[in-house]
């Protein structure tokens, strides 16, 4: 027997039974996985957006699969009825969650906040907001870099070039998530979409007081309360300076709609739904911009200018 063939003979026996070690040790220590979890795995849309609240989809399967009841599961993107053929091969009661959509909490547009400096960094909402306040007096509004557009990977989301606010396309989103998590103003939000994708909103988050939230923005809340006042469900409530309106609450009945001032309050989905608050048109003078009551802010404007009253002063 020559050297070739005991070499092989070798190599081939340490090779035999290193496998059969392998074999036993994987016997011995191998982990039992339910096949459910695959089978769920299978009627999930495989997005992997996260929006569930796992890493993604095989973690929502395998949590499905763990639990003893459905509730407080969800696949935003699938909806119900991804839910309940998740039910059915697991044998559980699907929940019955009413589907969401995200919700853009600004109605600021350039013509109702105009700018007041311009930003030319890096078109980053989160850096911009980091900085200062933005391209415009208001510190709460949308800044319009596109953060939520490059986070929705459902192409759901957009900046609206005529406005610069980001618009939701509803027929595109799927209530994930990730749009909100990216807003570092938190302006959007999942909301329900409503019967008939009819509801009602509060288009804006601006906390300063009245006074200076309309002079930043002709469409602000300014917390005035009216809506609230007549609200028959208690739906609406005011929060630093800026009015709520509860979904689980809100029956839409649409009676707070007409209360408001600035035209703030949105009904969304509804064919005589009123239109934004007009622009405001009068010249906002220098006092005005530095945050001067508009009264006092006149009075100094209509004083005479140093050169008139002493010139002899600035005679050189």
């Amino acid at each position: 027997m020559n050297l070739i063939t005991i070499s092989l003979l070798v190599l081939g026996g340490t090779g035999l039974v290193a496998a059969v070690l392998l074999y036993l040790i994987a016997q011995r220590f191998k982990v039992e996985e339910d096949p459910r979890i695959d089978q769920v795995q299978e009627v999930l849309p495989g997005a992997n957006c996260g929006g569930c609240g796992f890493a993604g989809c095989r973690a929502l399967a395998e949590a499905c699969t763990k639990a003893s009841s459905l509730d407080g599961l969800m696949c935003p993107v699938g909806g119900a009825p991804t839910m309940e053929k998740v039910g059915a091969i697991l044998g559980l009661a699907a929940p019955q969650g009413e589907p969401k959509v995200a919700v853009v909490r600004c109605n600021g547009t350039c013509e109702a906040r105009p700018k007041t400096s311009e930003y030319n960094g890096t078109r980053s909402c989160a850096i911009m907001h980091s900085m200062y306040v933005g391209e415009s007096g208001c510190a709460f509004g949308c800044l319009g870099c596109g953060d939520c557009v490059a986070a929705c990977p459902f192409d759901a989301i957009h900046i609206n070039p005529e406005t610069g606010l980001a618009e939701v396309d509803e027929a595109k989103c799927t209530a994930c998530g990730n749009c909100v998590k990216a807003c570092p103003r938190h302006i959007i939000e999942l909301r329900k979409k409503g019967e008939n994708g009819q509801r009602m909103v509060v288009l804006c988050v601006n906390q300063d007081k009245g006074p200076v939230a309309k002079k930043n923005c002709a469409n602000a809340c300014i917390g005035c309360g009216l809506c609230a006042k007549v609200c028959p469900q208690e739906a609406i409530t005011i929060t630093n300076n800026v009015a709520y309106i509860d979904f689980d609450k809100c029956v839409v009945c649409r009676e707070c709609e007409p209360q408001c001032p600035t035209k703030a309050l949105h009904a969304i989905g509804f064919a005589d739904a009123q239109a934004a608050a007009p622009v405001v048109t009068t010249e906002v003078t220098e006092g005005e911009k530095k945050g001067f009551d508009p009264v006092i802010a006149a009075k100094i404007k209509a004083l005479p200018t140093p050169k008139a009253v002493f010139p002899q002063c600035l005679r050189y």
